[in-house]
């Protein structure tokens, strides 16, 4: 489906409806006091400190959809998955799979472009203990759900952990698909395919507890985002080449851009 300038406009008009929410008071609350506080190594840096739009080729046929900011990361950044161990496996990930220019993700002015993927969460800001109240899940779902009613050439979604699964589930549900009882379970490589919707693709979420233990390996996410390549018909990435032909690529939307 072509684009045109008024899609794009309203994309960017969305991210700044995002960035300016204060609908959960606990959670602007928290954001905030982090990026007062800041962590001792950031100490010299300027903390975002609100919530996190998406952001990515506004062509994409494949959505990566996360749990949260990062405390530290994003809500410290203003990028989703940007400058933390999280976002540094999944940004080396992406590169690998072709859908990104380069392996890492540091700050909103590092360069970074992607192809055919575009990166958001279920929820924009910061939560305590990364984890949000069902109360705030439904109260930011509706942004994840216009992103994707924005973003018509999505094929599939790239669930990453239980939470985004179930969130995605939501998604579809307020959509108007129909979505099984009991709800499908998540499960890393698990794949849902609904009539008249992107197909979910779990995959754990790349966290350091994940990481670490290898729970989650590089193979096993390069296996699930190879897939979500297939599924959207996108084909592999140039053999021996890691990065995208950024030539191909659609103008970038969100931070940085």
């Amino acid at each position: 489906m072509s684009r045109d300038a008024r899609d794009d406009a309203q994309l960017e008009q969305l991210g700044r409806e995002i960035v300016d929410c204060r609908r959960c008071p606990r959670l602007v609350a928290w954001r905030e006091l982090v990026a007062r506080e800041k962590r001792a190594a950031f100490a010299d840096q300027e903390y975002w400190g609100r919530p996190i739009p998406g952001f990515g080729d506004p062509g994409a046929r494949v959505m990566i959809l996360g749990l949260a900011p990062a405390a530290h990361g994003a809500n410290r950044t203003g990028r989703v998955f940007t400058g933390d161990r999280s976002g540094d496996f999944l940004f080396a990930a992406l590169h690998r799979t072709g859908f990104a220019n380069q392996p890492v993700s540091v700050h909103a002015g590092d360069g970074l472009r992607l192809c055919d993927v575009w990166i958001t969460a279920a929820v924009r800001c910061a939560p305590p203990a990364n984890k949000p109240t069902p109360a705030e899940r439904d109260t930011c779902l509706p942004y994840a759900l216009r992103e994707l009613e924005l973003l018509p050439d999505v094929r599939v979604i790239v669930c990453l952990g239980a939470f985004a699964w179930d969130a995605a589930l939501r998604i579809l549900a307020a959509s108007g698909v129909a979505v099984p009882r009991p709800r499908p379970r998540f499960g890393h490589g698990a794949e849902l395919a609904l009539p008249g919707a992107p197909r979910l693709l779990g995959c754990f979420h790349p966290s350091q507890q994940n990481t670490f233990t290898g729970k989650l390996s590089a193979p096993m996410i390069d296996t699930v985002l190879a897939r979500a390549r297939a599924i959207a018909g996108l084909g592999p990435p140039a053999e021996g080449q890691g990065s995208t032909d950024l030539a191909t690529c659609s103008p970038r939307i969100g931070p940085g851009s």
